[in-house]
């Protein structure tokens, strides 16, 4: 089941790719740079997620983040 979602999850970013990437012209190599790297990040995001689904998510990380500082800052 893992499988067929990973693979779902990777049609959507192609389909995504071939929409928005004839919108670039070729000179605008910065903008599609930032794409490719915002859209590889999300789907390697969306695997790992998929993978491992009872991996913490960003506010439990932000949570113990800003807990240590405040702790650390506080002194205790």
């Amino acid at each position: 089941m893992k499988i067929i979602s990973i693979i779902l999850t990777a049609v959507v970013v192609i389909l995504i790719t071939l929409y928005e990437w004839p919108s670039t012209n070729e000179d605008m190599k910065k903008e599609r740079r930032t794409f490719i790297v915002l859209t590889g990040g999300g789907f390697l995001l969306a695997v790992v997620l998929i993978i491992f689904p009872n991996l913490s998510g960003p506010t439990e990380f932000v949570s113990w983040l800003f807990k240590s500082v405040g702790g650390w800052m506080t002194g205790e």
